[in-house]
């Protein structure tokens, strides 16, 4: 369900594929998962921005279940790095400083082009087709400017390439940097900056996927992370005074 939908729509108990922890009923483990996706699909589109607080009563309410799985989405989240719980407060969504950002992208372009490397000489037919799917929906809802899911596809199509390498810990890692900074760069792309580049980039890096050209789709990945790091500091030290930015922390 996207986030479109969670504004009209109450939360299914459809499966999510997550290994229950004990003491967990199925229903409870599912709709946990499923409230867990849609805040943060909400967070990530930016329909939940930078420090607004996070109510387990209003959050339940609008997604038509109880507090209990809200309670336990808001704690995957926290350990997600997208809310933060202060007391007599509650949780908030959090705000990365300038510090942070640059950190993050930092750890992406370390770790991303060297999974890729890993990932090309495993990549099946069926991988680079999976691919090249999200990827097509992808371009539509960039040529449509549906920006609410932009983030969500950017994060598939990444995690499609780099899949093929199994290795399930740094692919874990690299998950959650992009859920970090995709909601900032989705920011990026919706004032009209880079989208275009960003295709392109996208497109060559499934060509040379194809083509197995390792060394030039390592080189290509770096790059392409290298310029949303830089698209975005520019942006923010631009409009440091926060017209059209998201609420950031100074330090």
């Amino acid at each position: 369900m996207s986030a479109a939908a969670a504004r009209g729509r109450k939360v299914s108990n459809r499966e999510t594929g997550r290994v229950m922890k004990r003491g967990d009923t199925p229903a409870r483990a599912t709709i946990a998962d499923t409230v867990t996706d849609e805040l943060r699909q909400l967070i990530i589109s930016g329909e939940l921005s930078d420090g607004v607080p996070l109510r387990q009563d209003a959050l339940a309410e609008r997604l038509g279940v109880s507090r209990i799985p809200v309670r336990e989405a808001l704690s995957r989240l926290e350990r997600e790095g997208l809310a933060a719980s202060y007391p007599h407060r509650g949780y908030v969504v959090t705000a990365l400083s300038r510090a942070e950002i640059e950190e993050l992208f930092d750890l992406r372009a370390q770790l991303e082009p060297e999974l890729l490397r890993v990932a090309i000489p495993a990549m099946t037919e069926g991988d680079l087709r999976t691919a090249e799917a999200v990827l097509d929906e992808y371009n539509r809802e960039i040529d449509a400017a549906d920006i609410g899911m932009w983030g969500e596809f950017n994060l598939r199509y990444h995690m499609a390439l780099y899949a093929p390498s199994g290795r399930k810990r740094t692919l874990e890692i690299i998950r959650g940097l992009l859920v970090n900074t995709d909601r900032y760069t989705r920011l990026v792309l919706t004032l009209g900056t880079g989208v275009e580049q960003a295709k392109d980039d996208h497109g060559g890096l499934l060509d040379l996927c194809r083509k197995r050209s390792v060394n030039q789709a390592v080189a290509l990945t770096r790059d392409h992370i290298q310029r949303a790091r830089l698209d975005l500091l520019e942006l923010l030290d631009s409009q440091q005074d926060g017209d059209g930015l998201p609420a950031m922390k100074t330090a």
